[in-house]
């Protein structure tokens, strides 16, 4: 878990980086791909820390197959009259994952009020325009750096709420220690 964790904020790294060289970018051409490349790297951030904090949830022993299927993203079977996971995958909605994990592993429920909430929910449908267009979407400095932030607050209260400790990357906000 250790190397998914470091590649996870590797990739956020180089997301923050991609949106400071956007804010250098004097032409729109390299501006809106640093943009475009800030926020799918946000996002493959994203999915990887959830992944790696459902991973390593998931080696409780006193799980329900439900709770496995959630967190390993399998599907799930009848077999000789109970059900086990099946080999196949079964995908949930991240915003479906990241309740479970507030409801299933913390005293804390998620408050969707925080600002975050309604920040990460609209960078989803920005991200997703993106990955499946269906028409051209303008994505602005604010709204990569909006989405980030959203992405590092949520982290930070799932770290809490779960490891009752912030997550470790969250103090330097937006400012990446990459150089490229």
């Amino acid at each position: 878990m250790a190397n998914v964790d470091d590649f996870a904020a590797r990739l956020l790294e180089e997301s923050k980086r991609f949106l400071e060289k956007a804010k250098d970018e004097t032409g729109s051409e390299g501006k809106t791909a640093c943009l475009h490349a800030s926020l799918a790297l946000a996002f493959c951030s994203f999915e990887a820390h959830i992944n790696s904090i459902a991973e390593e949830l998931s080696l409780q022993s006193e799980l329900s197959v439900l709770d496995r299927s959630i967190l390993e993203e399998k599907d799930y079977r009848l077999s000789d009259g109970q059900f086990a996971l099946a080999d196949t995958s079964k995908f949930y909605r991240l915003t479906e994952r990241i309740e479970f994990l507030f409801t299933r592993f913390s005293t804390t429920p998620i408050d969707k009020t925080e600002s975050w909430w309604a920040k990460l929910k609209g960078a989803i449908q920005i991200r997703n325009q993106l990955t499946h267009p269906k028409q051209h979407s303008e994505i602005t400095e604010q709204i990569v750096a909006d989405a980030i932030q959203a992405i590092i607050d949520c982290l930070d209260t799932l770290y809490r709420a779960i490891y009752l400790k912030p997550y470790p990357r969250g103090k330097r906000g937006l400012a990446s220690t990459m150089t490229f």
